[in-house]
C-alpha cells in the first residue's frame, strides 16, 4: 500500500491553503488532499460571506488577518489573478455606550499607525438616509436597538471572491506535483502502534501509538502525517481518539435583498466612502445586524451572528429559517434602513461556523502524527493564507512561521499547550 507523506483531510479553504503551502515548502513531499464533496470549498467554505478586514486589537488577530489580505493583494495587483479584491471598507456603527467603551482601543489603535475615520451620526444620516435616533419609538426600545451616535470606517477591509481564491490554492497545489482525490469521505482515523506486535485488537494503552492514515468510503489511506481540516466536523474525527480540539459548530445564515428600488440601488452603489463606489460592509450597532454590497447580484446580503440561544449543533445540510430574516434581520434592519421597507429575499442560504470556544481564534497544532488546522470561528477567509503557512511550518518542524511579507510567527501560539493569542477588543 502506498504511504504519502501527508494525508490532508478536507478542501475547503483552510486545507487548501495548508495543503498549498505544505507541498511549496517540501516539493518533493508526496501530499494528497482528499474531500468528501465532488469539488473543491464547497461545504462552508462556499457559504462565507467572503468579508475581510485587517483592522484588529490583539497582534494575533492582527498579523494573521493583515498579512493574508496583502497576499491576496499580492495575488491580484502584482501577479495578475482575479480574485475580485474590493477595497471597500467597513463602516460599524456604535451607539453612545459602544462608542465610550470602544473609543480608548481606537485611540490606542490610532497611536500604532491604524488608518480609520469617523462620522457623526448626522453625517451617516445625510449620506445613507438612515434613521438614527429612536427616542421615542416604544417598538425600538422593547428590540433593544442602539441609536447611532458614530459610525467608524475601516479602509483597509472589504470583498474577495471564494471561488477565485479557493481555484488558486487549488491549481497551485496540483501544479506543484500535489495530488486530489474527491468524493473521498473519511470515515475514522486510523492509529497503530509505532512498534506493532501483531497482537489482535492492538494498540493497548501501553504502546507509543501514532496516526497513520484514514479509512474512507474508498479504502484506507496510509500517510507518515495525517492533517485534519475539515471545520465544524473536527470534533467527529478528534473525539473518538480522545484529542479536545475546543470547536463546535454554529449556524449562520445570509439572506440576499434586490437592490430594486431608487432608494437601494442609490444606497448599494454609494461613492462617498471608498473609489470602490459601493456602500461598505455596514454593521448595525445593536443588535449588529450587517449588510454586505452582492453587486454581481444588484443586491445585499443580509446577516445577524446571534449567540444565545443559539445551539451548537452539527448539520449536514443546514437551511436557512424564514422566520430568522422575517421576524429577526427585517424588524431590525428596517427601523435603521426604511429603503427595505416590504423587502422580501430572492434566495438565502446558511452554513456552519467552527467556533473555538477558548478564545475565537484559530488552532493548529500536532499530536502524535495528527495535525488539526482549524477554528477560524468564522474568519477562515480572512487568515487562509496566515494559516496555511502557520501548518506548513508545523509539519516542517519549524518553531516560527514566515508570513508574507516576512512577518514571523510563532506555530506554538496557536497550539493547546503553549497557547498565546491576546484577547480581541474589537469584536463584530
Amino acid at each position: 500500500m502506498v504511504e504519502y507523506d501527508a494525508v490532508i483531510v478536507g478542501a475547503g479553504i483552510l486545507g487548501l491553503s495548508t495543503a498549498y503551502h505544505i507541498k511549496k515548502k517540501n516539493p518533493n513531499a508526496e501530499i494528497l488532499l482528499i474531500d468528501k464533496l465532488g469539488t473543491a470549498g464547497q461545504a462552508n467554505t462556499a457559504k462565507s460571506a467572503g468579508a475581510f478586514r485587517c483592522l484588529f486589537y490583539s497582534r494575533t488577530n492582527f498579523t494573521l488577518a493583515d498579512s493574508s489580505a496583502e497576499f491576496y493583494r499580492h495575488l491580484q495587483d502584482d501577479l495578475g489573478m482575479n480574485l475580485k479584491l474590493r477595497w471597500a471598507g467597513y463602516l460599524w456603527f456604535f451607539d453612545e455606550e459602544g462608542y465610550r467603551q470602544m473609543q480608548p482601543v481606537l485611540k490606542d489603535l490610532a497611536e500604532k499607525g491604524f488608518e480609520y475615520k469617523e462620522y457623526d451620526e448626522n453625517e451617516l444620516a445625510e449620506k445613507l438616509s438612515i434613521q438614527t435616533n429612536f427616542t421615542g419609538d416604544e417598538e425600538a426600545r422593547l428590540m433593544g436597538l442602539g441609536n447611532v451616535y458614530k459610525g467608524v470606517f475601516i479602509p483597509k477591509a472589504g470583498f474577495i471572491d471564494v471561488d477565485s481564491l479557493v481555484r488558486f490554492y487549488e491549481l497551485e497545489f496540483v501544479k506543484l506535483g500535489g495530488k486530489i482525490q474527491y468524493g473521498t469521505e473519511v470515515k475514522n482515523i486510523v492509529v497503530e502502534p509505532r512498534e506493532p506486535l501483531g497482537i489482535p485488537s492492538e494498540p493497548f494503552f501501553w504502546q507509543d501509538s501514532r496516526a497513520v492514515g484514514v479509512n474512507t468510503n474508498r479504502g484506507m489511506i496510509r500517510a507518515k502525517k495525517t492533517i485534519v481540516a475539515v471545520g465544524a466536523w473536527l470534533p467527529l474525527l478528534l473525539d473518538p481518539l480522545g484529542v479536545e480540539c475546543y470547536i463546535k459548530p454554529k449556524k449562520r445564515q445570509i439572506f440576499s435583498v434586490k437592490a430594486k428600488t431608487d432608494s437601494l440601488k442609490k444606497l448599494l452603489r454609494i461613492k462617498d466612502f471608498s473609489s470602490v463606489g459601493c456602500l461598505p460592509f455596514t454593521i448595525l450597532p445593536k443588535p449588529s445586524v450587517y449588510l454586505k454590497p452582492a453587486l454581481e447580484e444588484d443586491a445585499f446580503w443580509l446577516s445577524y451572528g446571534d449567540e444565545f440561544p443559539r445551539a451548537f449543533q452539527l448539520e449536514e445540510n443546514p437551511q436557512p429559517e424564514e422566520n430568522f430574516y422575517r421576524y429577526g434581520i427585517y424588524q431590525v434592519l428596517v427601523k435603521y434602513f426604511p429603503q427595505f421597507k416590504d423587502c422580501q429575499p430572492f434566495s438565502a442560504f446558511a452554513g456552519l461556523y467552527a467556533i473555538n470556544t477558548l478564545d475565537g481564534q484559530p488552532i493548529i497544532f500536532e499530536e502524535n502524527d495528527l495535525m488539526i488546522v482549524g477554528g477560524a470561528s468564522g474568519s477562515g477567509i480572512m487568515k487562509a493564507d496566515a494559516m496555511g503557512r502557520i501548518a506548513a511550518a508545523l509539519y516542517s518542524g519549524e518553531e516560527y512561521a514566515m508570513l508574507y511579507g516576512d512577518r514571523e510567527f510563532k506555530v506554538s501560539d496557536l497550539g493547546i499547550k503553549n497557547r498565546h493569542v491576546e484577547p480581541e477588543k474589537l469584536v463584530i
